[in-house]
């Protein structure tokens, strides 16, 4: 998806692009005018995203298979999760703040390990028919990715 914003009106990579309703993707590259976003509906896209009742955290990822549903893996198998729980964002990294809505809970399985579950998200979002979007900027996220490449290190 291409929206047009772009490095004139200071845009970059790795901002948070939403809607009204819920999170859209990405910036994964910019030119003067315009933005590229990485969409949640891309396999590419991982996206880290928590059930809001409880707070257990897992990967927001994209099967391929329904523009409607997202998958949310590695969710513990003592996490209480049921149908119509809504998932936010999780805030466990510099591109999005916790608590932005991504959808409700439509399915949920166990894993074949037992572990954990994976979990079908019916999105708040109509991602075939979007028109207007916000950009979110963490004014924050240099800081905390030099302090967590510390971490690495």
């Amino acid at each position: 998806m291409t929206i047009n914003k772009g490095e004139k009106d200071g845009l970059k990579e790795d901002i948070a692009v939403i809607t009204s309703k819920g999170i859209v993707g990405i910036i994964d590259n910019t030119s003067n005018g315009y933005a590229r976003v990485l969409s949640i509906l891309n396999t590419k896209s991982r996206i880290n995203a928590q059930l809001k009742s409880s707070n257990h955290i897992g990967s927001l990822i994209w099967n391929g298979k329904s523009s409607e549903i997202v998958q949310l893996t590695d969710i513990s198998k003592f996490a209480p999760v049921k149908q119509g729980d809504t998932i936010v964002t999780g805030g466990q990294s510099s591109i999005f703040p916790q608590g932005i809505p991504i959808g409700i809970v439509d399915n949920f399985v166990l894993d074949i390990s037992g572990d954990t579950y994976t979990v079908d998200i019916k999105l708040f979002n109509d991602m075939t028919n979007l028109s207007h979007v916000y950009v979110i900027e963490n004014l924050d996220a240099r800081e905390i990715q030099q302090l967590e490449s510390l971490i690495d290190e």
